[in-house]
């Protein structure tokens, strides 16, 4: 029941993402071109589509956490840390510098697949490789201390 429900959500975003037209990496870096704003060409539908899915996560959130435990886990598995360190802000740099070059996160990559686009597939291989690369970096690094 735990995978069923995990892959009718992701066809849920999945579909979500489709229909809003953020696999068209196009339409995505229209809308970081802030440049465009002079030219009247910016294409202010991604905020849109973030502001929609905070709509529907903000209460969503709001009504799980009001339960006791999840449906299918014993407890919630939050993060323990708050710290903000080097490795969040290069993380979340590296992820938006990405985005803003590509047109795609992890995320809206997966349902483009079905367009059958080589860039697509090309976005996946360095994201992997990304991930192969990050992996290979922290296992050589000293471990890190508890906050």
């Amino acid at each position: 029941m735990r995978l069923l429900t995990a892959l009718l959500i992701g066809l849920i975003f999945g579909l979500g993402i489709s229909v809003s037209g953020m696999i068209n990496p196009a339409k995505v870096l229209n809308f970081f071109d802030l440049a465009q704003i002079r030219a009247g060409t910016w294409d202010p539908s991604l905020a849109f589509v973030m502001a929609g899915a905070l709509a529907v996560a903000i209460p969503g959130y709001r009504l799980v956490f009001a339960r006791p435990a999840p449906a299918f886990e014993d407890r919630f598995q939050l993060p323990d840390t708050r710290v903000i360190d080097r490795r969040l802000i290069l993380g979340s740099a590296t992820f938006g510098i990405g985005w803003g070059i590509a047109g795609f996160c992890p995320g809206g990559a997966l349902p483009a697949i079905g367009s059958g686009d080589p860039v697509v597939f090309l976005f996946l291989a360095a994201l992997i490789g990304g991930l192969l690369v990050a992996r290979a970096l922290q296992s050589r690094a000293p471990a890190r201390k508890p906050a």
